[in-house]
């Protein structure tokens, strides 16, 4: 089935990338960054840019145009373990209701919320739970579960939470996100958190894909600010080191970047500022790319939503 959908803290469209081959269709963005906003102009001319999620609900296009899914990650600062941990207090973490709020608008028949792992411990569990209690309010049903991007064809360890949510109930998210082995509940899979069934919502903590944990070399997460971390010890696995007679190290390319989250080469290298393609800063790149999505995790999910639509 091919379905429409609205995209809030849109950044360079991993969705649109990931749902390409579903023929899915994007009616409007999201999008406040200037460099962000520039590649989706370059790569979708076509598609509105509504701006400030807060400040959407008043343009003629959110409101006459009808989407079957909402899709965002919003900003993770404030429930990363890396970040100030202030949760929903956070004028960012309060993007999460915002989100709810435009699923509440514009009543989609699918949702999928995005965000890290520190979600679930933020404010001691209480953020997760505040923004469950908001989904049941609005009569969806949802599921979440943790997916890591090394088992999904990048060698990239992400490991973020995804919430999806359906008009109907909770099964048919429970569906996408989970296999019927999945769901048996062998908890010495569990590695945080609280695993819960009830008749909103289904979710757990486990790994992202059972079937796929042969050992190999992966690059550590992707971080906005990946070119500012020579000497950051988490990010030490993607510096490349090699001998030519003397150790040389380098950090990874934007390209680079690019394939370990999925994206065609080049997507975020364009125009800049009136510059030349040829002259796009790196930094501007590295920002949006680490603060994307992986695309083939929004591809299984994609794929999955779109075998359970009716």
């Amino acid at each position: 089935m091919i379905l429409s959908y609205g995209s809030v803290c849109s950044g360079i469209e991993a969705a649109s990338v990931a749902w390409k081959s579903l023929e899915w269709k994007p009616v409007w963005f999201s999008e406040i960054e200037p460099f962000p906003s520039e590649v989706l102009n370059f790569h979708y001319p076509q598609i509105p840019n509504l701006g400030d999620m807060k400040k959407i609900y008043d343009t003629k296009i959110f409101k006459e145009k009808k989407i079957d899914l909402l899709v965002g990650g919003t900003p993770c600062q404030s429930f990363s373990l890396a970040g100030s941990r202030r949760g929903l207090e956070d004028p960012r973490g309060d993007l999460a209701l915002e989100f709810l709020k435009i699923v509440n608008v514009k009543k989609p028949k699918w949702f999928i919320w995005e965000n890290v792992p520190g979600i679930l411990s933020s404010n001691k569990g209480k953020d997760f739970e505040t923004f469950f209690k908001e989904i049941q309010k609005l009569g969806y049903g949802f599921a979440y579960r943790i997916l890591d991007a090394q088992y999904f064809g990048v060698p990239q360890r992400r490991r973020r939470v995804f919430v999806v949510g359906h008009y109907r109930g909770w099964l048919m998210p429970t569906k996408v996100l989970f296999d019927g082995t999945d769901v048996l509940w062998d908890t010495s899979t569990l590695k945080e958190g609280i695993k819960s069934k009830t008749l909103l919502g289904f979710g757990g903590i486990i790994e992202s894909n059972n079937k796929a944990r042969e050992k190999r070399k992966v690059a550590s997460t992707i971080k906005a600010g990946y070119y500012k971390c020579y000497n950051d010890s988490e990010n030490l696995d993607n510096l490349i080191i090699s001998k030519n007679g003397k150790t040389m190290i380098r950090r990874l390319t934007p390209v680079e970047c690019e394939r370990l989250q999925g994206f065609p080469d080049n997507y975020t290298k364009i125009s800049w500022k009136g510059k030349d393609p040829n002259h796009c800063p790196d930094g501007p790149r590295y920002k949006a790319i680490g603060n994307s999505m992986a695309i083939p995790v929004m591809q299984w999910i994609g794929k999955r939503i779109s075998e359970n639509s009716t």
